[in-house]
């Protein structure tokens, strides 16, 4: 009989890779064409100017500039409003 159990495969340990989300460039930092400025699941941020949103929802700038973030009531469609946070370059 033996003293010992079989130390066989287990079905934990498995674990993803992080996704290294968040803001990359902050306010007052110059921004290259191309640059992404946020990587995020959902639109915490959205588009302003000079910035186009990716499939993945991250925010990219379309021109050079410095990155700002401004934040605007915005009317939802049950007529209630919102408080949103948009990342723009100029």
């Amino acid at each position: 009989m033996a003293h010992k159990k079989a130390g066989g495969s287990t079905t934990l340990g498995r674990d993803s890779k992080p996704k290294y989300l968040g803001i990359k460039l902050f306010a007052g930092q110059i921004a290259k064409i191309g640059a992404i400025i946020v990587r995020q699941r959902g639109t915490k941020f959205r588009p302003g100017k000079n910035i186009k949103k990716g499939k993945d929802d991250t925010l990219f700038a379309t021109k050079q500039g410095k990155v700002f973030f401004t934040t605007k009531k915005v009317k939802r469609f049950d007529n209630n409003s919102k408080l949103v946070k948009f990342v723009n370059v100029e």
